[in-house]
């Protein structure tokens, strides 16, 4: 059975939205699928990691079809983190800056990748008419992959799942986004025109399986997951009391609660003081940056990036490992990939966001941590005094259970038995 795999994501790209659909096509054989793998040819990907092409099983098919990119025009008037996620939207745009995101949101739709369709749907029917394929899975954002699917599906009635890594208009910025009305009911119309055509869908979380619901019955949830690139072997704590966050920290995802307790009990405890380390790994917006200026340097250790085996690395090590949800309308459903490799770290979760959310759920479900919701100020202190008593009496540990269901190799034997159902139905 082949399946064709239409992602932007794909190595050297380094980040989070590479992670999903690497490891499915590293298991796939596994469960008797043959992944072929279309990609963009010299893409503008923010973030690189090389060593990420190791994990490309050998022999794959990988097809890739050059994309033209106006975020290569448009980033020139932009400063370098803006450059890095649609997330990162200035919050207090120039004169320039605005225009520059009314053009990106209005004539950009679905998103600045909307030029590839056209020759991808180009390359895609003539290879589709002289190969066979069982079933093709567009994966996004970004969501114009999801119009690639839609336009092979009306040209050759094929079989099409598509994967939503993050929702389309229930995405953290898409309510920043200077978007008109006419705009925004293209937006919803896309979407609903792709949930209503395809075969199946897929989705991270219950959330976003509910909101889908009214559109095609047959969606399934495939969370993201973990795997094996650290060794068994023991690492060592830090000596510090360190509490570390992986990824991109824009404004929505600044846990201002966090550093506002944190400078209280500093200046009640100066033991506290001298122990804590922030650890902060991934590119973060100016708003984040003031906020850790108010500590003292030593207090804070930031770094812009680390390859994916160095960041599970730190996450190993780390006293405690910090889950910050974007404090935003759809912040239920917002279930990023860090937390699962977080699972497997081991360590303590302090997460910041809505204590009914999807994410809460599964570190409840776990039992691998705590979540205090945005404006918790005395519970938030209060968990952090416990951690930090445990820490000090070298008992800082976390008994999580249940979380080999979120394994890699897991995952993609439920996503094999989904592949094959929808290959067998009539």
């Amino acid at each position: 059975m082949k399946v064709l795999i239409i992602t932007y994501y794909w190595p050297p790209s380094g980040g989070s939205g590479v992670q999903r659909w690497l490891k499915f096509v590293k298991y796939l054989r596994d469960f008797n699928v043959e992944p072929v793998v279309f990609t963009a040819d010299h893409p503008n990907y923010p973030i690189l990691d090389d060593s990420l092409e190791n994990e490309i099983p050998k022999n794959i098919e990988v097809l890739k079809v050059p994309i033209w990119e106006p975020n290569n025009f448009l980033s020139l008037f932009k400063n370098n983190k803006t450059k890095q996620s649609a997330g990162f939207l200035n919050p207090n745009p120039s004169f320039l800056g605005k225009i520059l995101q009314y053009v990106r949101a209005n004539y950009f739709i679905p998103d600045a990748r909307k030029f590839w369709i056209k020759p991808a749907v180009k390359y895609l029917e003539a290879y589709l008419l002289e190969h066979k394929i069982d079933v093709i899975i567009t994966t996004g954002p970004p969501h114009s992959l999801h119009l690639i699917g839609l336009k092979l599906k009306e040209k050759l009635n094929l079989k099409w799942i598509t994967d939503f890594r993050d929702p389309w208009t229930d995405i953290d910025y898409f309510h920043q986004l200077p978007l008109t009305e006419k705009s925004k009911k293209k937006h919803i119309k896309l979407e609903q025109k792709v949930l209503q055509n395809t075969n199946a869908v897929l989705v991270v979380g219950e959330t976003m399986k509910r909101n889908y619901q009214k559109f095609n019955q047959n969606i399934h949830i495939i969370s993201n997951g973990f795997d094996n690139e650290v060794s068994e072997t023991e690492i060592k704590l830090d000596s510090k009391f360190s509490i570390t966050h992986i990824g991109l920290m824009n404004d929505d995802r600044n846990p201002i609660i966090l550093w506002k307790i944190l400078l209280e009990i500093c200046a009640e405890n100066q033991q506290f003081k001298e122990d804590l380390i922030i650890r902060i790994i991934g590119t973060t917006s100016n708003s984040v940056d003031e906020n850790l200026m108010q500590f003292n340097e030593k207090n804070v250790d930031k770094i812009a990036y680390l390859n994916h085996v160095e960041v599970k690395k730190q996450q190993q090590k780390s006293q405690v490992l910090l889950l910050a949800i974007n404090n935003v309308p759809s912040a239920n459903g917002i279930l990023t990939g860090k937390i699962f490799e977080y699972l497997q770290a081991k360590r303590p979760i302090l997460s910041i966001g809505p204590k009914n959310g999807d994410a809460a759920k599964i570190i409840e479900n776990t039992n691998s941590g705590v979540t205090i919701d945005f404006n918790e100020e005395i519970q938030l202190k209060s968990v952090i005094l416990e951690l930090y008593s445990m820490y000090k009496m070298e008992n800082l540990n976390v008994d999580s259970s249940n979380i080999n269901q979120y394994h890699r190799k897991e995952l993609t034997r439920k996503l094999a038995k989904i592949i094959k159902s929808v290959v067998e139905e009539s």
